[in-house]
């Protein structure tokens, strides 16, 4: 009956950051970062998604420090980023241009990958200069861009008015949550995850879920409704690659496959049979391997940029 914000042991236990700072966004809203790993190591950058918090990246995290330096952040009113009144894809942006512009030296390139609305704020942050600067590639892990409620898959009926409906009123539902038991365990897995997923997956995700604040929850939950960001996808110009379950009721693969078409510089759809959206967690290996293996192609090593610099000084 604990409401405990992630579970204490096992492979989705976070591991304790190097250091810890506070950042302020444009408006004044102060978001929780964690940074993991060597100073001097090629950076990862991971935003979470809707209801959850930086310990959703746990097995990401404990993975990839032991070569990059991994930095990761609450979104605003998630985890230990306070509340703040501004609800909208445009703090989302100033939120991670902020991460960035504090947590980066100048010209450094980094690999950022998104989570559900993790993958949103890349979207909405496309055109911002700290973006452009900053993100060598891009991981999209179960997200979408437009049309979220009325492609969701949570309500088991057919397409139309009365499911898009319905949808709406669940997940925008103010509603506490409550305690972790085991009919919130099973409600959990039914929504967001596959149906192969393990209790300790889902014992990990529903504690971080119901650690979000109902009213967080629900204010997000209205951006999340009328979410229109196709504009932003087709000005993320960078590699970027794109990971989904088949069974992800929230995000379906059509949200995927509408990505990969739109972007300007797609390198991979991954559709993950039998998984859900909660996909960093039901397939931590694969994300993981994901992002290693951007970071290894698309950031460049000191030696390439000595080389780079001495073509330039010629």
């Amino acid at each position: 009956m604990s409401r405990l914000l992630h579970v204490d042991d096992g492979p989705y236990a976070p591991p304790v950051p190097a250091h810890e700072l506070t950042v302020t966004a444009a408006d004044g809203a102060r978001l929780h970062v964690e940074v993991h790993g060597p100073e001097d190591a090629p950076a990862v950058v991971l935003a979470h998604g809707w209801c959850c918090s930086t310990a959703f990246w746990a097995a990401q995290i404990r993975e990839l420090a032991a070569g990059h330096r991994v930095i990761a952040y609450d979104q605003r009113g998630h985890g230990r980023s306070p509340a703040n009144p501004a609800y909208g894809t445009e703090p989302l942006a100033d939120d991670l241009e902020a991460v960035l512009e504090a947590t980066l030296a100048p010209g450094e390139r980094a690999v950022i990958a998104g989570h559900s609305m993790g993958g949103m704020t890349l979207m909405a942050a496309a055109t911002r200069p700290a973006v452009r600067a900053h993100a060598a590639a891009v991981l999209l892990c179960s997200t979408g861009s437009a049309r979220l409620v009325a492609s969701a898959t949570v309500v088991p009926m057919r397409a139309g008015r009365a499911r898009t409906w319905l949808t709406r009123r669940i997940l925008g539902s103010r509603a506490p949550l409550g305690p972790v038991t085991p009919l919130a365990r099973r409600i959990l897995k039914y929504g967001t995850m596959g149906p192969g997923s393990s209790p300790h997956m889902v014992e990990a995700c529903a504690r971080i879920v119901h650690a979000c604040p109902s009213r967080v929850r629900h204010g997000w939950s209205q951006v999340l409704d009328l979410l229109d960001l196709d504009h932003g996808v087709r000005e993320l110009r960078m590699p970027v690659e794109i990971v989904v379950g088949t069974a992800d009721r929230l995000t379906p693969p059509v949200h995927a496959r509408a990505l990969a078409a739109a972007l300007p510089n797609c390198v991979g759809l991954t559709e993950l049979p039998g998984l859900g959206h909660m996909t960093p967690v039901e397939a931590p290996d694969l994300v993981t391997g994901k992002i290693r293996a951007l970071a290894a192609t698309y950031i460049p090593t000191a030696r390439q940029e000595r080389a780079v610099h001495a073509e330039e000084s010629a």
